[in-house]
């Protein structure tokens, strides 16, 4: 015969007080908890969303990042007439040559220069990225000195409205167009000619080289090809998979820093519910003895209590995945570790995030509330009774 869960929830609803303040407490761990998985979460899909599934990014064999590639002119004609890439309407290959440079641009809000991606890109590269389009002004003219600007650097840069003009690579360069990329990496990037911005930098091989496959299938054809031709050095990766890999040091980075924020706040409010549930059994003596005596046995007592204190930590849960589900209003800026380069990206909640983080608030409750229960279960029904 279990204690009917009514009964447990009254107990809380009695302490309205102490089970909010405890409550609170738990809620600011959630908080910090909830809010570095859904910092994990948008950066995760920013980089994901920054490929389509059917097109590769080749680079230099041994090269993690576009910025240490380099691909040569030749190297690149090869690949880009492989059987596998898919053509255009005009019978083109469905490929895009790409320079990627690094070059400093100062922040609005901290006016502090950061690092942006500068790409150039091939007369089809921007029909390689359906998720790029143009919000404002027009697309950069093939052969000039003109860029398009991507949203996250367009709302968080200087210098970069349309009309106005960029000076690098000892050239002045027009932005012409801003474009949205749908949240992905692309955002955070600055897009112009490539054979402009080659000649700018004086750059002799390209950095990168993306091409559409015809058919999904043959993505182990097209690497195992270049692969073994001896006129190539290079690798082919799924841009999906590529923009994921470059996620892993930030990524990595923010795991071990919530992990050690969340676990030192953890402490503090597990022993908070801890000292909330032994005032809870102190108070409540005859009452546990009563309830012994109806005939409900210690594991009924056990389990009353530590369904009350699990019950107190979904309370701080779910009051502290509220307040983090605020933060979906809000972006983030920071350095990619691998890129270098400055990268925006969105606070993300997803289901995966409010169970992990419901499962750890209760988690919290139920191992802070763990010893009182085992106090009530082991009381002595007579002085139980006897305190009453």
């Amino acid at each position: 015969m279990a204690i009917p869960l009514t009964y447990i929830a009254r107990n809380l609803w009695a302490r309205r007080l102490t089970t909010a303040l405890t409550a609170g407490g738990l809620a600011l761990v959630v908080f910090v908890f909830a809010t570095m998985l859904m910092l994990d979460a948008g950066l995760r899909k920013t980089l994901v969303t920054t490929g389509e599934h059917d097109n590769l990014v080749v680079i230099r064999k041994g090269a993690e990042t576009e910025v240490q590639s380099s691909i040569s002119r030749d190297q690149a004609s090869i690949m880009e007439m492989h059987p596998a890439v898919a053509m255009s309407g005009a019978g083109r290959p469905l490929a895009s040559k790409e320079a990627v440079v690094l070059i400093s641009l100062v922040k609005t809000a901290t006016s502090q220069p950061s690092n942006v991606v500068i790409r150039g890109i091939s007369p089809l590269g921007l029909d390689l990225r359906p998720q790029v389009k143009l919000v404002a002004g027009r697309m950069f003219r093939p052969g000039s000195a003109e860029i398009i600007v991507g949203s996250g650097i367009a709302k968080g840069f200087s210098g970069v409205r349309i009309g106005e003009h960029l000076r690098f690579a000892q050239r002045d360069w027009t932005v012409v167009g801003h474009f949205d990329a749908g949240g992905s990496g692309f955002d955070s990037e600055i897009w112009g000619d490539v054979d402009q911005l080659m000649q700018s930098f004086r750059r002799t091989a390209y950095s990168s080289m993306v091409v559409r496959l015809a058919q999904t299938n043959l993505f182990d054809r097209f690497r195992a090809d270049i692969d073994v031709d001896p006129r190539l050095a290079n690798d082919a990766k799924r841009e999906q998979a590529f923009y994921s890999d470059q996620s892993k040091a930030l990524s990595t980075f923010i795991n071990i820093l919530g992990f050690t924020l969340s676990t030192i706040f953890s402490i503090a409010a597990m022993i908070g519910a801890m000292i909330t549930m032994y005032a809870s059994v102190a108070n409540r003596v005859a009452e546990i003895g009563t309830l012994r005596a109806l005939g409900f046995k210690r594991v009924n007592v056990l389990a009353a209590f530590l369904v009350e204190a699990a019950l107190l930590g979904l309370a701080g849960g779910i009051a502290g995945l509220a307040c983090a589900a605020l933060m979906q209003f809000a972006s983030f800026s920071t350095t990619n570790f691998q890129t270098f380069a400055d990268l925006s990206f969105r606070f993300i909640l997803t289901p995966d995030v409010m169970a992990k983080t419901l499962a750890f608030s209760m988690g919290m409750g139920l191992i802070g509330g763990f010893l009182p229960a085992m106090r009530a279960a082991r009381m002595n029904i007579v002085d139980a009774l006897r305190a009453h």
